[in-house]
């Protein structure tokens, strides 16, 4: 029964995409058509858009939605025929969603040069077929920076310009404060209010956040600084993960409060101990080259995608140890890993490797999710790398308290059976990306 639901639910999504490239097809077609009419208008004419007003005030009212709504939705549907064309075709075959194709657009609209696009363009709409939206905005970030001419450096300090902080009101006695902030800043004020949130409570967070999926750093067991210790593989099977019952707080609310607490008052109040000597973590992959030379080469902000090397060099200058990553220089896959001061090798190496949680399509930070045995430490399965993967806490429980099955595959790919029998491949994202053939600086 549940197979054939599900077998069921893709064709309706395959249908379902089918006309979603057809009604883009029809806007884009709309707005040729406004261009025309405009061409025929005498030179100078005030009102120029009149005639794109025009269609959209009627396409509106037959559809009943907002003149302004259609206008926007005509001006996306346009861009994604004109200039995307390859994702429009993946859509109506029901390769990918309009959430992909979306993401693919987004990243790809800063490639001026029609070539360089077609090229970024194929390569994302494959990536797009493995990947959820969420996974692959990073993945086609770092594909649109290797298409571009401009380097993220001279685009990144025009960006600059316009970091602002504005605020919204919403129903309810509610608003949202909204701050456009470098990569990097944003995400480790992030981590850092996720760290202080599992920090004001004896045993950390009490339920999930809601920003899982995008692969911001959530819930999911932490490690170090944290305040709450990764899981046990017992403790999964077992289905009893630890909660505190006082407070009644979810991690999205604990770190709202302490942003207010901060912003307005300078400190940051909770009910745990030692918050000031948390500080924010953030995952960078820089080349060796970039750091010495400045070769323009973007560093990779995991969770994100490319960085300015000025910010990355900044970042690793202030780090108090880093990891060289051994990659292989055809896939970008990790190898191995070491680092300058001795520590954890194993988790280490696996964190670089993993980067996020490995069940198919979860985005959680491999720094927030527990280190688990593929294969059953109790049952014989060994502590080494070949047999562990980071697992967010739900998938955690999910692999040991339902009919899904994991094992690995080689290579750090994990092969998920699902109930239905189904299988799902989940690769580790290769984070090193090598651009010439010159030989390795160390």
């Amino acid at each position: 029964m549940l197979s054939e639901l599900v077998t069921t639910l893709q064709q309706a999504h395959r249908t379902i995409g089918a006309l979603q490239a057809l009604e883009a097809q029809l806007l884009s077609a709309a707005v040729t058509l406004a261009e025309e009419q405009a061409s025929r208008r005498p030179a100078g004419t005030a009102e120029s858009d009149l005639p794109l007003r025009s269609i959209a005030a009627e396409l509106a009212a037959a559809l009943r939605v907002s003149d302004r709504t259609v206008q926007r939705r005509l001006s996306d549907a346009h861009v994604a025929v004109d200039r995307f064309p390859a994702a429009l075709a993946a859509l109506a075959d029901g390769r990918i969603s309009r959430a992909h194709l979306s993401v693919i657009v987004d990243a790809g609209l800063g490639i001026d040069e029609a070539e360089a696009r077609a090229t970024y363009e194929a390569r994302a709409v494959e990536k797009a077929a493995h990947e959820t939206p969420g996974r692959l905005r990073a993945i086609v970030r770092a594909l649109a920076e290797d298409a571009r001419s401009r380097s993220i450096a001279q685009r990144h300090a025009e960006a600059r310009r316009l970091r602002r902080v504005v605020v919204t009101d919403l129903d309810d006695g509610m608003a949202e404060l909204l701050a456009v902030l470098p990569a990097a800043l944003a995400h480790g004020i992030h981590d850092r209010l996720t760290q202080m949130a599992h920090a004001t409570t004896k045993h950390g967070a009490s339920a999930e956040g809601s920003d899982a999926d995008n692969g911001h750093d959530a819930m999911a067991g932490a490690e170090s600084g944290s305040g709450e210790g990764p899981m046990t593989d017992e403790e999964a099977r077992d289905g009893s993960p630890a909660v505190d019952t006082d407070d009644p707080r979810s991690i999205d609310e604990r770190r709202a409060d302490l942003l207010c607490d901060l912003a307005l008052t300078g400190l940051a109040h909770g009910h745990g101990d030692g918050l000031d000597a948390i500080v924010a973590t953030v995952q960078v992959t820089v080349s060796v080259v970039t750091l010495a030379v400045g070769d323009g080469r973007p560093a990779m902000l995991t969770g994100h995608g490319p960085i300015d090397d000025d910010t990355a060099a900044r970042l690793a200058a202030a780090a108090p140890a880093w990891d060289r990553l051994l990659a292989d220089a055809s896939s970008g896959a990790v190898l191995a890993v070491d680092q300058y001061r001795p520590s954890e090798d194993l988790r280490r190496f696996l964190r670089a490797r993993d980067e996020r949680c490995r069940f198919p399509g979860c985005g959680v930070s491999a720094r927030r999710s527990d280190l688990d045995h593929t294969k059953d430490a109790a049952r014989g399965g060994a502590t080494a790398i070949e047999n562990l993967a980071h697992l967010c806490r739900r998938h955690h429980v999910l692999k040991h308290q339902s009919a899904w099955t994991v094992e690995q595959a080689g290579g750090g790919v994990l092969r998920w059976t699902s109930p239905t029998k189904r299988i799902y491949l989940d690769s580790p994202a290769p984070v090193v990306r090598f651009v010439a053939d010159d030989p390795p600086p160390f």
